[in-house]
């Protein structure tokens, strides 16, 4: 959540940082804003709404400055306004800061500032970090940034700049990510709170730890921590030059990405699974085979879309590898008391890799002595550096706020991790063979959903004018059916509840009417038939009803009032095309209701703070 940039070197400073926040702009965009320094003087430009808001305030032309630092916000403390926007000032105008996180000792530190005279301007936790910084302030920025660390609590990634001092940038973390990029003549430095805003360019990169501090000037950078002890930091050469963010001329990033998947699914796929040896290998994985074959307890940790394939692992591994598998909510599960022994296994699933909760969660697990392991999708990311081993899902940069390619990577590769710990136990490589044979098809068999984009529209069209909606499914269904349901809540912006068909005559039924639709989730061959009685009732009760059915299914086309046809596969499997075709639904539901698809409202990519 929430955007961080800034610039220092011989460029166009004001220029760098608008470009920089348009490839952050899905980390938060409620409002923005940039900061800099000229003829002494802090200038300031905020704006409530989107970049371009802010944009139109700003005449690049009269300011060809070399330093600036910008944000693009999440509201947590305050309103979305113009007021709240970031950067924040000191009351004297001195201190610019831009901050990501959660100060937690904010109102106790605004009320010892107030007693003393000194005025705030916003609603925000963040501003009392400025005013500290200039109150702390000696002549040394360094020193006052330093300082004000020691004396605010919470998570916080922040960037300061100061009138007095017009090249130099002071960057610091804390349980917040934030890396620095620099070429190596160190003629440009640039600071962010995600890597993806270093695409197009061939830089030096290093992550900062927590309460790490960067001191940056012209050709000179230095990382101290909080004992003012100078850190060596290894940086590492990230080339993303060639890395263009592009629609590829698709309406939205979000149906770009619902198209991407039979690609992304064989990019998780391809070098990792030897077919015809029944087995799979993961690149960089050094768990021992000792470990992994005597693993008795997987716990499978993550929020939202990855929290739903988390339960889709767990019935993996519970079936696959005949491993106790449960899977916990990242928020919840850190005030559990979680059962940790030997030869416990947590694995936690993030796009991002960036995701607070699922930081606090592993963190609750290693200070119980727990293996972990991470699924992601961005190589640097802050979960993957902290885990012991990483898979790493190959999905590339997914721009739309709503998850879809990640979700099928995640699932294709939690389902070859299922096949890698079976295979170590007793799985037999016959049986290894054909499931992963069956898995190769799968990009095929999404094609085919994706041919059929227009029908699933036509559906869409009867369906958006409704309100409410139940999603049905039993067994691997009800996990499909959850994440169905929440795409449709995150664009659309209705309402939208899963359930375990089975549960509906244990209360929910009661809510069933013409006016409320159920889709239903029916490729799952195991449960079809208790499928149909579930869908009898509704039916009953007079509920419109759009099925998701494998073709050739009986009996469906008598009750449900739509159906949409998907190609058949194994019930493990029957996830991928019904979830596509689900994230079409969603799509075009939410382009009739015109709603902002790839930025919905309220919603930020990478939920960085608790």
């Amino acid at each position: 959540m929430c955007g961080i940039f800034g610039y220092l070197g011989n460029k166009n400073s004001i220029k760098a940082c608008l470009n920089g926040l348009k490839l952050l702009e899905y980390r938060g965009y409620d409002s923005a804003g940039i900061a800099t320094i000229k003829n002494g003087s802090l200038i300031n430009f905020k704006a409530s709404g989107k970049l371009i808001s802010l944009e139109k305030k700003i005449n690049i032309k009269n300011l060809n400055l070399d330093l600036a630092i910008g944000h693009t916000r999440w509201a947590t403390h305050g309103a979305a306004n113009e007021k709240n926007a970031h950067p924040h000032l000191d009351e004297m105008k001195n201190v610019a800061i831009v901050h990501n996180g959660i100060i937690e000792n904010y109102d106790i530190l605004k009320k010892d500032l107030q007693s003393k005279g000194v005025k705030f301007r916003s609603e925000t936790d963040s501003e009392v970090i400025a005013q500290l910084i200039f109150k702390n302030y000696k002549k040394n920025l360094l020193d006052a940034t330093l300082k004000t660390l020691k004396e605010v609590k919470g998570s916080l990634a922040i960037v300061v700049i100061h009138k007095n001092h017009p090249h130099e940038i002071v960057a610091a973390t804390r349980e917040s990510p934030l890396a620095i990029g620099f070429d190596d003549k160190k003629n440009e430095f640039i600071i962010s709170s995600d890597p993806n805003a270093f695409s197009g360019r061939n830089l030096n990169v290093i992550f900062l730890k927590n309460n790490e501090i960067a001191h940056i000037k012209k050709n000179d950078l230095i990382v101290i921590n909080l004992r003012k002890q100078k850190v060596h930091k290894k940086f590492e050469k990230l080339n993303s030059k060639n890395l263009i963010f592009s629609k590829k001329g698709f309406e939205h990033f979000l149906l770009k990405e619902i198209f991407d998947q039979p690609l992304t699914i064989q990019k998780a796929y391809l070098g990792r699974a030897i077919e015809d040896k029944g087995q799979v290998e993961f690149e960089h994985l050094n768990f021992t085979k000792k470990f992994l074959s005597k693993i008795d307890n997987i716990i499978v940790t993550a929020c939202g879309t990855s929290y739903h394939a988390s339960l889709i692992a767990k019935a993996y591994f519970e079936d696959q590898a005949n491993i106790r598998t449960s899977a916990e909510i990242a928020s919840e599960m850190r005030f559990k008391n979680l059962l940790i022994t030997k030869n416990t296994l947590v694995i936690a699933i993030s796009q991002s890799g960036e995701t607070a909760d699922t930081m606090a969660a592993l963190k609750a697990a290693k200070a119980k002595g727990a293996k972990t392991l991470s699924i992601v999708n961005v190589q640097n990311s802050t979960i993957s550096r902290f885990t012991d081993e990483s898979i790493f899902l190959k999905a590339g940069p997914e721009r739309s706020v709503c998850s879809t390619k990640a979700f099928s990577s995640q699932i294709t590769v939690l389902y070859l991790f299922a096949i890698y710990l079976a295979r170590l136990r007793d799985m037999k490589k016959r049986e290894a063979i054909l499931f992963l044979k069956e898995l190769k098809k799968i990009p095929l068999k999404i094609r085919k959903v994706l041919k059929i984009s227009s029908l699933i529209n036509e559906q869409a069209k009867k369906y958006a004018k409704f309100d409410s909606f139940f999603f049905l499914g039993r067994n691997l269904m009800y996990p499909t059916a959850m994440e169905a349901a929440l795409k449709l809540k995150e664009i659309s912006y209705l309402n939208a509840n899963a359930y375990p068909a089975g549960e509906m005559k244990h209360g929910p039924l009661a809510l069933i009417s013409n006016k409320l639709p159920v889709i239903a989730f029916c490729s799952n061959e195991k449960t079809y038939d208790k499928m149909l009685s579930s869908l009898m009732e509704a039916k009953a009760r007079g509920a419109p009803i759009l099925a998701f059915a494998t073709k050739n299914s009986y009996g469906i086309e008598d009750i449900a009032d739509d159906v949409i046809w998907l190609e058949k596969t194994t019930d493990e499997l029957a996830i991928f095309p019904s979830s596509v075709a689900a994230q079409l639904f969603a799509y075009y539901v939410a382009k009739i209701r015109k709603t902002d698809i790839d930025q919905p409202r309220n919603l930020a990519k990478s939920v960085t703070v608790e």
